[in-house]
């Protein structure tokens, strides 16, 4: 009976759901020169994943179906999935040679549990990225980083000693500050992209206050906003903090003290009827934010004015 869920929990259950051979080490895996067989059976089945994966794809400028945008260079595509997401298959891949699999990187988190890496490795938000928001390379870029999965295959490929893992993590973390770096290149090569992004962002805030929503969804989250603009809340946070200096939240919680400024100063309505109409459930939850935002509270910011 098919599946319509499956749940990796391990690299070798990944390995056998792509039809790879036994991995060498029971907690990562690195596969080179990879070709996709029939996934005809995986059509419409969702894979929930407790590994990290690190997928390189060749050739997929200018053709990416899922894509929102054009992309800035054209040697690959990395393409990155944490533990939680979840992956399917809308078609064959095998039948479309523009989407060429070069290889791919995964690791149990396991594998990192008693290093410095799993301390950071929140801070590559990128993992939690869509697929359409993958870090396109450029030659120099992609060289960088093959020369880095060279090292993690050469420590693979042999026979596993006490430093084997050590190394492999090492490069694994020198693998993921590049790519820190690289995305940063590409929000700034982006930068007249992300600038329309920023007043597409603003837009959206005005317009949600603007209408009902406001008292049908309560105070607008990051998830809302990054669905409407077509971005992860992730990729749209980090966008914004590139281009801005502030996440997404923060953009949002600057917006409502604005907004909760102008009716203080500007109306006789009640700190709770203030605090509703911007959508608060609890007009103790607004009074907190608009205090830690000003260092005042909203009757004190009335009152000082």
């Amino acid at each position: 009976m098919r599946q319509d869920i499956i749940h990796i929990k391990s690299v070798s259950q990944f390995h056998h759901l792509v039809g790879s051979p036994k991995p060498k080490h029971p907690l990562v895996s690195v596969e080179k020169d990879l070709k996709y067989g029939d996934v005809s059976d995986m059509i419409g089945v969702k894979v929930v994943s407790d590994l990290y994966l690190i997928v390189f794809k060749e050739g997929v400028c200018g053709k990416l179906t899922y894509g929102h945008n054009s992309y800035d260079f054209e040697e690959g595509t990395l393409i990155f999935f944490g533990p939680g997401q979840v992956m399917e298959y809308e078609s064959n891949p095998e039948r479309d040679s523009d989407h060429k699999e070069a290889w791919r990187l995964v690791f149990h988190p396991d594998l990192i549990r008693k290093s410095e890496l799993a301390n950071q490795i929140d801070h590559y938000t990128f993992f939690d990225y869509d697929l359409s928001e993958g870090l396109h390379l450029s030659e120099d870029e992609k060289h960088t980083i093959e020369d880095i999965l060279e090292k993690i295959v050469k420590e693979y490929e042999q026979h596993i000693d006490k430093h084997s893992g050590r190394l492999i993590i090492a490069n694994i973390h020198l693998l993921l500050n590049y790519c820190l770096r690289y995305y940063d290149r590409q929000f700034y090569t982006r930068s007249n992209l992300n600038s329309d992004i920023v007043s597409k962002f603003d837009r959206l805030l005005k317009e949600y206050f603007r209408t009902s929503k406001v008292n049908d969804l309560g105070v607008p989250t990051v998830s809302y906003c990054a669905e409407k603009l077509n971005f992860s809340p992730n990729y749209l946070s980090d966008l914004l903090r590139k281009e801005t200096g502030k996440s997404a939240q923060e953009h949002i919680h600057s917006f409502i003290i604005d907004k909760a400024k102008n009716k203080l100063l500007g109306s006789s309505e009640s700190i709770s009827q203030i605090g509703y109409s911007l959508g608060f459930e609890y007009p103790t939850y607004f009074s907190n934010l608009f205090k830690a935002k000003t260092g005042l509270s909203p009757k004190e910011f009335r009152n000082l004015n």
